[in-house]
């Protein structure tokens, strides 16, 4: 089982970065094929050395195909999902049309493998700023239950895709030589600056991609009484989301009991020696899988409160690694 393999959107940032991935890891399989919209079909793709054909995508294509790993557009989503699993598949989907789906689970091996297994043929994988937080949450919420997050991040420019990237790089050139650009990705220019919205208008003030980090949160945990303020700002750096993370638990957990939880937990690294100069940024997880975690103190404001500091690389563990890793639960048959 899962032997026939298929990822959607091939071509993609995300698409190719999970064709790396599943080099890099190892990842069994039997047949694999890659599929993209119309316009790239019949092109070809190089994977282990071997020449591929790009298919199109089109409900034919998963006929035999075990196991779908997708990264598309939510209405992409909406439209060919159903047709795989109805032809057998079993879909991990990046998008974020799925997430909030009551029949679909919302995964992050490190916090709750045991959902994947609760599939009815789609399982989700959450958006990029939600799944470093919750890595980071859960040995918190283990070991003290955390009762309220307030987290404010500051989002790469990669995850508002190719254009959002462009914006960034010809954005600051044109800054630099005093003439104008014509930003494509952002309402505002994003170089030499801070932009303090990520998403549309939701709910009473706070935007999309802040409510995702809500509902995604209380989905992945299943609570909803845990309390979230979310701040998402979206910030003139390349690659790699940042967030400051203040969390409130039931009982206290000192800095030096976070810092051995942080170490012993699956999926984070710690870097964390202010004296020295030594906290985890952008540069550091660019390229990783890990969540990076610093700046580890506690809140001054109130008796059981904990703050820190929060990096990872938004297109590999905020995407790309963490639909493998699903994929990777599913072949393993383990929780």
């Amino acid at each position: 089982m899962y032997e026939n393999l298929a990822v959607v959107g091939a071509t993609g940032a995300v698409g190719r970065l999970v064709q790396q991935l599943l080099v890099e890891r190892d990842f069994p399989y039997k047949t694999i094929k890659f599929v993209a919209s119309a316009r790239s079909a019949g092109k070809p793709i190089e994977f282990k050395g071997k020449q591929h054909t790009i298919e199109e995508l089109q409900p034919g294509v998963f006929d035999g195909v075990d196991l779908v790993i997708a990264s598309t557009p939510d209405d992409v989503a909406r439209d060919f999902v159903p047709g795989a699993v109805e032809r057998g598949a079993v879909v991990v989907d990046e998008s974020g049309y799925w997430r909030m789906d009551p029949k679909v689970p919302l995964v992050v091996p490190e916090v709750n493998p045991e959902a994947a297994f609760k599939h009815k043929g789609i399982i989700s994988s959450p958006n990029c700023s939600t799944t470093q937080m919750v890595v980071a949450m859960k040995p918190l919420h283990d070991a003290g239950r955390i009762t309220r997050v307030i987290v404010s991040t500051y989002q790469a420019t990669s995850g508002a895709g190719v254009n959002g990237q462009e914006d960034l790089e010809e954005g600051t050139r044109a800054a630099q030589a005093g003439r104008e650009y014509e930003y494509k990705a952002f309402a505002h220019p994003i170089a030499f600056n801070l932009i303090p919205q990520i998403g549309s208008l939701k709910h009473e003030g706070y935007t999309s991609e802040e409510m995702k980090m809500v509902w995604e949160t209380h989905k992945i945990f299943d609570d909803d009484s845990i309390r979230v303020c979310p701040t998402c700002v979206r910030a003139a750096v390349s690659n790699c989301h940042s967030e400051s993370i203040l969390v409130e638990t039931e009982r206290t957990i000192t800095a030096e009991e976070a810092r051995r939880l942080f170490d012993e937990a699956e999926g984070i690294t710690v870097i964390d020696d202010l004296a020295a100069g030594q906290y985890p940024m952008p540069i550091n997880g660019d390229g990783k899988d890990d969540v990076f975690i610093g700046r580890i103190r506690q809140d001054l404001s109130c008796e059981n409160g904990l703050t820190f500091w929060c990096v990872s690389d938004n297109l590999r563990k905020g995407a790309a690694t963490n639909a493998v890793q699903i994929a990777e639960l599913l072949v393993a048959g383990k929780s």
